[in-house]
């Protein structure tokens, strides 16, 4: 009878055991899914804090966690030598003055405005992931306008609508629209970099640069607050026109958008002079 009662203890224990490390393992895990809270939280200034702090921790999720942390400064390392490297033009010409990056989106819809942009970007410029426009998605773009806008030196933008586009032609139209964004600066820039273009009647010495969204940090600034602020505009113009579907195709000739024209017939904001073949 006493054995029996030996073993029951025994059980218990082991049983006691048992919950005890289920706790500890709960315990644990809920420690990690912080840590990774913690991790998703950070902003990228606080990744080598982040790593420093966990880097003694021997559980393999924190190890996965810190791995990640570090692909992530890595990566970031990575753009910021991006990011420097598209100064050179900058760099080159600074000595001149102000330097402006000038660039335009909409040349090829069918309906809707051009836009050009025009930015100042201060020497020191530290803003990541600007790119030619084209490259970012919709939400990047809007967060890098935001921040362009607060940090630029200056910026202008310029437009040239539908009818003006059918009196004097595309190209025509798009430098007008430069001239209007340089125009538009709170600050006179000294030299112009431009995406691929001379724009005439511009007295200001300009260096064009082929693929220049691409090459140079205030090009690609200046087509990023174009794109957005052409795209607002499409989509206020969907909010009254909704079924040409402007929110989505932005004016660009997309199967739903020629469909639309050939049942409705163009709108006020169709470029007659680019619709010819679809009406």
């Amino acid at each position: 009878m006493e054995e029996h009662g030996f073993v029951f203890i025994h059980l218990i224990v082991l049983a006691l055991s048992d919950i005890s490390k289920e706790e500890r393992t709960v315990e644990e895990r809920k420690k990690i899914c912080e840590i990774k809270e913690e991790l998703q939280a950070a902003e990228e200034t606080m990744l080598p804090s982040f790593i420093s702090r966990y880097e003694g921790d021997e559980r393999a999720g924190v190890k996965k966690l810190l791995h990640q942390a570090r692909k992530q400064l890595e990566q970031l390392e990575k753009e910021r030598q991006r990011i420097e490297s598209l100064k050179k033009y900058e760099r080159q010409y600074e000595h001149v003055g102000y330097v402006c990056g000038i660039d335009e989106v909409g040349r090829g819809p069918l309906a809707g405005p051009v836009v050009a942009g025009a930015v100042i970007l201060p020497k020191d410029c530290r803003i990541l992931y600007i790119n030619d426009s084209k490259k970012l998605s919709e939400k990047k773009r809007e967060e890098l306008y935001d921040v362009i806008m607060e940090q630029a030196v200056a910026t202008g933008i310029g437009m040239a609508g539908p009818k003006r586009i059918d009196e004097i032609n595309i190209l025509q139209a798009t430098y007008e629209a430069m001239r209007q964004a340089i125009q538009n600066l709170s600050v006179t820039p000294d030299i112009l970099l431009n995406d691929a273009v001379t724009i005439p009647k511009v007295e200001l010495p300009q260096i064009p640069i082929i693929k220049g969204d691409e090459k140079s940090l205030s090009i690609g600034a200046a087509s990023i607050i174009a794109k957005v602020t052409r795209d607002r505009l499409m989509v206020e113009y969907d909010k009254i026109m909704p079924e040409y579907g402007f929110a989505r195709n932005k004016g660009y000739g997309s199967k739903e958008h020629l469909e639309a024209i050939k049942k409705y017939g163009p709108s006020l904001i169709h470029r007659q002079s680019f619709i010819k073949s679809y009406v």
